[in-house]
C-alpha cells in the first residue's frame, strides 16, 4: 500500500484540472470556523489510485508542522475553496507525527496517524461503522477498507473524475489590411489647334486703254487726288476654359470567403481497472 503524491500518479494533473477542482492551497477549518492551515499536497494509493490523505500545513496552529488528514474526515467545498476537517482538534495535531518526507510514511507511521483519528472518531460518535481496536490490525492483512470512517468519501460527496476534451473555438477580428488614397494632380502639355485665317491684300492692276480719243476731263491734272481702301486680316484669338473630362466614383464592395484552420485537440478517455468481480454499471446520461 505505497503512497505517492498526486503529481507522480497523475502526470500533468495541474494542467488537466481546472482551478476550482484542484484543492491545493485550499484552507482547512475545524469547528467554530477556526482556521487550521492549508493543503500543500495530496497522497494517492499507488495500487488503487484512490485519495488517502491531504497534507495540511498547520502553521496557523503549530508553526512549521505538517500532518496527514484522512480524506474521509475532509469535507471539501469547492465553491468556497475550503475544507472542513471533521473532529480535528489542536490536541490531535500535537499528537500526530510530523510529515516531512513521503519515504518515511510506512505502515507503522500510518498506524500512528490512524490511532489518533480512531480515538477521535470513536469519542465523537460519528455515524460510521464500528471499528476494531488498534491491536486487531495486522500489517500483513491490513487494508484501508478496514477504516471506512477515515478513508471513505462520505456518501453523497462521491469521488468525481471529470473527463475533458478540447474544442476549437473560431472567432474573427477586423483589422486594417491596406489603404487606397485617390487624389488629383495637374499635368501640363502643349495643345495645338489649326484656325483658318483670312488676310486681305490690295491688288493694283494697271492697263492701257484702247480708246485714245482726246478728251478734256475736268479732273485732269489735279493734284491731291487719292483713292483709299481699307485692308483687313484675321488674327488668332485663343482662350482656355475648363470642362469635365471624366468622373471618378470611389466605393467599397465586400467579398466573402471561407478560411479553414486546423489544430490538434485533446480528449480524455476513461480507463476502468477493476479487481475481483465487481459490478460496473457504465451509465451515460
Amino acid at each position: 500500500m505505497a503512497l505517492v503524491k498526486i503529481e507522480d500518479y497523475y502526470p500533468g494533473y495541474r494542467d488537466n484540472t481546472s482551478e476550482i477542482e484542484d484543492i491545493h492551497d485550499f484552507n482547512v477549518y475545524v469547528q467554530r470556523n477556526e482556521k487550521v492551515g492549508s493543503v500543500t499536497d495530496i497522497l494517492i494509493d499507488e495500487d488503487t489510485g484512490r485519495l488517502r490523505y491531504l497534507v495540511v500545513d498547520t502553521g496557523f496552529w503549530i508553526f512549521g508542522k505538517k500532518v496527514l488528514l484522512p480524506v474521509g474526515l475532509a469535507e471539501i467545498h469547492y465553491t468556497d475553496k475550503r475544507i472542513n476537517a471533521k473532529g480535528l482538534t489542536k490536541q490531535q495535531v500535537e499528537s500526530l507525527p510530523n510529515f516531512d518526507n513521503l519515504k518515511k510514511v510506512d505502515y507503522d507511521y500510518e498506524e500512528r496517524v490512524r490511532d489518533v483519528y480512531r480515538g477521535a472518531v470513536a469519542s465523537s460518535g460519528m455515524n460510521q461503522p464500528a471499528m476494531s481496536q488498534s491491536a486487531n490490525y495486522d500489517r500483513s492483512t491490513y487494508s484501508y477498507e478496514q477504516d471506512p470512517s477515515l478513508y471513505n468519501i462520505p456518501e453523497g460527496d462521491g469521488q468525481t473524475l471529470k473527463l475533458y476534451e478540447e474544442r476549437l473555438v473560431a472567432n474573427k477580428q477586423r483589422q486594417k489590411s491596406g489603404e487606397v488614397a485617390i487624389g488629383k494632380r495637374v499635368e501640363s502639355e502643349t495643345a495645338r489647334v489649326s484656325i483658318p485665317l483670312e488676310k486681305e491684300q490690295v491688288v493694283i492692276e494697271r492697263t492701257n486703254p484702247t480708246d485714245r480719243t482726246p478728251t478734256t476731263p475736268s479732273n485732269a491734272f489735279r493734284e491731291g487726288e487719292v483713292v483709299r481702301m481699307d485692308v483687313y486680316e484675321e488674327t488668332p484669338d485663343i482662350h482656355k476654359e475648363a470642362v469635365v473630362r471624366e468622373e471618378v466614383q470611389v466605393k467599397k464592395v465586400v467579398e466573402h470567403d471561407t478560411a479553414e484552420v486546423s489544430d490538434k485537440i485533446r480528449r480524455e478517455e476513461l480507463d476502468i481497472n477493476s479487481q475481483g468481480s465487481p459490478t460496473v454499471d457504465k451509465r451515460k446520461e
